[in-house]
């Protein structure tokens, strides 16, 4: 049984390493940036993020927006790769107010992390960290806490993310308990999954319940939010979902030979369409997972690790939630998770490549891809990552704060 599709991946160019070049290519992509800023329409929406909304007004969310942009563009500036030229926290409320009337539109929830108003509150913040945006975004949270998608993009997961940044950086008891409420309404709808016997949940999206495994809507996406702050946690209950999260990991993977995957949505039948990348398959569960200290899942990640690498980079493109930088990160993850340095030699051969497929995307369509999630600043974190050698995907990790 073949665990990835070779239609949807494509041979690794063969491209050296080369920092120098790299470092040039973030300074480019990040001045392009810059220059293409408009204060009235952000950023050009790329036709690639469309999404058949042509001649809608760009987009503002963190996954696919301005306020990606403006993330990523902090984010390099903070870690020294790029110069901070330009100050965005102005705008941030005339971006906020435009997001509320975009995802008004939509039924899916107001409050979100990537696509919502809490992420977009979150970055305000970090911008510009004030009593009153921090009490906005608190709210933010509140509201989200019963939504019933069980999932990263608009669930409680990536509010618990949103709670966990701001107690990161303020220490403030108030985002370890809102926090700790996101962990407890995941508890209520975690549920026994008699084929796989293990616990799993149920997405409840876009009109459809589906038990998914991924990152972005799914099992991974969920765990890595419970992960990233268990230290709040009594000890007892950080060790048991720890163990539940390993569990649900080991007994979801499919196996062939050396390579292991998991479904897009469990149980796979015969119609599973094998993906490896970051939102379904491999990637995404070994970026999430990865830094679980259970040696119970040390083979099976690796084994992940060479699907990836055997599958080659993907044919969308270059960026991180389906493409080759977001499969490169679960190398970075390896990286530090076993101190293996052939990790770090796959990582940095993916970014070459996915600079490779960023410009390629510029030339056919004349400028680049204005997104952090699906687009080049996304991926100009990650080549940044390589030579950082930090593992830390962005909105979903500790992000660098001054």
């Amino acid at each position: 049984m073949k665990l990835f599709d070779p239609a949807r991946h494509r041979p690794l160019a063969a491209l050296d390493w080369d920092e120098a070049a790299v470092r040039a290519w973030i300074a480019r992509v990040a001045d392009d940036a810059h220059s293409r800023f408009d204060t009235a329409r952000w950023w050009p929406t790329h036709p690639l993020d469309h999404e058949g909304n042509e001649g809608a007004d760009p987009y503002t969310p963190l996954y696919h927006g301005a306020g990606g942009v403006i993330f990523a563009l902090d984010e390099l500036a903070r870690r020294g790769h790029v110069p901070r030229t330009h100050d965005y926290a102005a705008h941030l409320d005339a971006l906020i107010a435009q997001n509320r009337r975009e995802v008004e539109a939509q039924p899916w929830g107001v409050e979100s992390y990537l696509i919502g108003q809490s992420g977009l509150l979150l970055l305000a913040y970090r911008l510009a960290p004030s009593a009153e945006t921090a009490g906005r975004l608190a709210e933010s949270i509140a509201r989200n806490a019963a939504h019933p998608s069980n999932e990263l993009l608009w669930g409680v997961p990536g509010t618990m993310h949103a709670a966990l940044a701001m107690h990161e950086w303020t220490g403030d008891a108030r985002w370890a308990d809102a926090y700790r409420a996101g962990v407890a309404t995941l508890e209520q709808s975690l549920e026994l999954d008699p084929r796989a016997h293990c616990h799993l949940w149920t997405q409840h999206l876009y009109g459809r319940e589906v038990c998914y495994l991924g990152a972005a809507h799914g099992f991974a996406g969920n765990a890595q939010a419970v992960l990233r702050g268990a230290y709040l946690l009594d000890a007892a209950t950080a060790a048991a979902w720890r163990d539940r999260i390993a569990l649900a990991t080991l007994r979801t993977a499919a196996r062939d030979g050396a390579h292991a995957n998991w479904p897009p949505a469990w149980p796979p039948d015969g119609r599973t369409r094998w993906m490896a990348q970051w939102c379904h398959g491999a990637p995404g569960i070994v970026t999430s997972l990865c830094d679980l200290d259970d040696p119970r899942l040390d083979e099976v990640l690796e084994a992940a690790g060479e699907l990836i690498w055997d599958a080659g980079p993907l044919e969308k493109g270059g960026g991180l939630c389906h493409g080759t930088a977001g499969n490169g990160y679960a190398f970075l993850k390896l990286q530090a998770r076993t101190g293996d340095p052939r990790w770090l030699d796959r990582a940095r051969a993916c970014a070459m490549h996915a600079i490779a497929q960023c410009d390629a995307h510029e030339r056919q369509y004349g400028r680049r891809r204005y997104s952090l999630w699906t687009g080049d600043v996304g991926t100009a974190l990650y080549g940044a990552a390589c030579i950082d050698g930090m593992s830390r995907m962005p909105n979903v990790e500790r992000s660098t704060a001054d």
